[in-house]
């Protein structure tokens, strides 16, 4: 592990694996907001943190001079391996024009609203099975017995992984999105059981074909050619880590707020047709997910001189808390009627599986208050935060109170 110093400015020196930022972001980005909009950093290898939903916006928006090969911030921006734009490591995610659109289409099917809400039964049962487990506890940890469990199950069975693999999924989310700091030397043959896994997967879908998104992947063709190997498997990747750990923490930080906010979980209780509204207001004031650009070519944006390869945060969930964009943005207010959060992104990368983790966001939710309808942290202090681009909690320690 590489040893770092301590932040002492965020605007010129921001880190997003400070202990600080990890257990409370929004004071600094409000701080931020306010002084320099577009903080810098030379952490990394070097990198910029704008804070403003029109800043965040207007790159997310420019594929021209910003590119997606790398979207997930490291000591490697070249790491082994490396599959240059516009195909990238994991398509569509780290796909650039014109080659997204193409990537982008075929998964589309996958994550359209009649195959996604086909899956609420088995989502309901999924969360049945583990409320099960905790029904009779007065105290437990709602992170490590019931958050982390939900979208594993649901992304294993789309991926027609084997379910007694799923602690391994939460250690390639853990690899891949919070161990950046590691020196590369060390860091990136940890990759090698991952990949390993992955094909061997593969291996076993193409002897035995079934109906799950992995075969249809190994099936599926463009121009009258199966997609090559390194595609499949970097679009298994990123449905198996996005669609992991963004809804863990999403349902994770849901279940956090209610139980610091007693109205809140008593109204979601009483007036069970306020949930899309709620779900939305959760995904906005704790939106999870971070991403990466980097910068194409030498660019100055906002007078700010950004050079070649340098990282370039989307914070998705600054630009939810940009007064400018929301009224009240501060607050979180359940019933919320307007509310055009960036919680899945924007422009060409917008979350392709937003509609299966608005799902399961929903169903988590409306299960786990039908069981327990009054709730409380059984220890503040407890609570931990994920460290890396994805933010949730991972120790939510509950008292149920009757």
């Amino acid at each position: 592990m590489t040893t770092k110093p301590p932040v002492e400015d965020f605007a010129t020196d921001w880190d997003n694996t400070d202990p600080r930022w990890v257990a409370d972001p929004y004071p600094i980005w409000e701080d931020l907001r306010e002084r320099c909009p577009i903080a810098h950093t030379d952490r990394y290898g070097g990198g910029w943190f704008p804070v403003t939903h029109e800043m965040v916006s207007a790159i997310a928006n420019d594929t021209e001079h910003f590119t997606s090969r790398n979207v997930v911030i490291s000591n490697n921006k070249y790491p082994p391996n490396f599959i240059p734009a516009p195909i990238g490591g994991a398509p569509p995610i780290t796909s650039d024009p014109p080659f997204h659109a193409i990537a982008r289409r075929l998964i589309l099917p996958a994550f359209a609203p009649g195959p996604v809400n086909a899956l609420e039964p088995q989502i309901r049962d999924l969360c049945t099975l583990h409320l099960d487990e905790i029904a009779a506890k007065e105290y437990f940890d709602a992170g490590t017995e019931y958050a982390q469990f939900i979208s594993p199950g649901v992304i294993s069975r789309m991926l027609g992984f084997p379910p007694e693999d799923e602690d391994l999924f939460r250690d390639f989310v853990h690899l891949v999105l919070d161990l950046v700091d590691l020196d590369p030397e060390v860091r990136a043959p940890m990759f090698e059981p991952m990949a390993e896994y992955f094909d061997k997967q593969i291996a076993e879908h193409l002897a035995n074909p079934r109906d799950d998104f992995t075969s249809y992947l190994l099936n599926v063709e463009v121009g009258g050619q199966k997609l090559a190997p390194e595609h499949v498997r970097g679009t298994m990747v990123l449905t198996l880590v996005a669609g992991i750990d963004t809804t863990w923490s999403a349902i994770g930080s849901s279940i956090w707020h209610l139980a610091k906010n007693p109205r809140d979980l008593e109204r979601l209780v009483n007036e069970p047709e306020l949930m899309p509204l709620a779900v939305e207001e959760f995904l906005r004031f704790y939106a999870p997910v971070t991403m990466f650009r980097m910068v194409k070519e030498d660019y100055e944006f906002f007078g700010c001189p950004m050079k070649k390869d340098d990282w370039v945060m989307l914070g998705f969930p600054a630009a939810n808390r940009d007064p400018v964009a929301f009224d009240d943005a501060d607050k979180f207010i359940i019933d919320r009627a307007v509310n055009r959060h960036a919680a899945f992104g924007l422009g060409i990368h917008r979350c392709a599986g937003s509609n299966l983790a608005r799902l399961e966001l929903r169903i988590a939710i409306e299960e786990f208050i039908k069981r327990f309808s009054k709730f409380e942290l059984a220890d503040p202090g407890a609570v931990t935060w994920a460290q890396g681009q994805v933010r949730g909690p991972r120790h939510i320690p509950l008292r149920v109170l009757s």
